[in-house]
């Protein structure tokens, strides 16, 4: 079996430019799923570029030592990068420190230096913003579209429809639709969703 051509966009936000920053720079992606939380995917996801936009590049090591204040100011200036601008802006800033130090300010030795599939789950989970979820999608993305598959990915991908499952906006549309369907159906039961 062949390895998936890496993509040259990520349908999550309609937005073309926005799409391919994703599925380009890593740092983009990583920095995308740490927005996604109490906002729409094409929020979260559109918030890497507008955030390029605004302060004139993805760099880790810069967000990182970028003072707090004007950082903030990138993610306040409205339309706003986030519902929760200040925290997300302190998320990123964070999110930015860990791959600067811990990876050599190069998001992709996330995974391209993980051992296997478990040491890449435990790399993403120590990241700002990622939790056990999120890496399962991320994984589950890289494996699918990416061609990244350390040993046990499967094992440790999602058996539910996630992000990693969208190739089209039809398919992006499908997710959200569930996901709603899902979340009402826990409220229902008295479950946060």
């Amino acid at each position: 079996m062949s390895l998936p051509v890496p993509p040259d966009h990520l349908p999550f936000t309609g937005n073309p430019e926005a799409d391919a920053l994703i599925a380009t720079d890593p740092l983009a992606l990583l920095i995308g799923f740490a927005l996604d939380q109490q906002v729409t995917v094409q929020k979260a996801f559109s918030g890497p570029l507008e955030l390029r936009n605004r302060i004139g590049s993805l760099d880790a090591a810069a967000i990182a030592t970028m003072d707090f204040e004007a950082l903030e100011t990138a993610f306040r200036t409205p339309p706003a990068l986030h519902r929760f601008p200040g925290s997300m802006a302190g998320r990123v800033r964070d999110l930015c420190a860990v791959i600067a130090d811990d990876y050599g300010n190069d998001a992709s030795r996330v995974w391209t230096e993980a051992a296997d599939a478990a040491n890449l789950s435990a790399r993403l989970m120590g990241l700002p913003g990622i939790g056990e979820m999120k890496a399962g999608t991320i994984l589950g993305l890289l494996g699918t579209r990416y061609g990244i598959r350390p040993a046990g990915w499967e094992g440790l991908r999602p058996n539910h429809p996630t992000l990693a499952d969208v190739d089209s906006p039809e398919a992006l549309a499908e997710y959200q639709a569930g996901k709603r369907a899902m979340k009402a159906e826990m409220r229902a039961r008295g479950k946060p969703g």
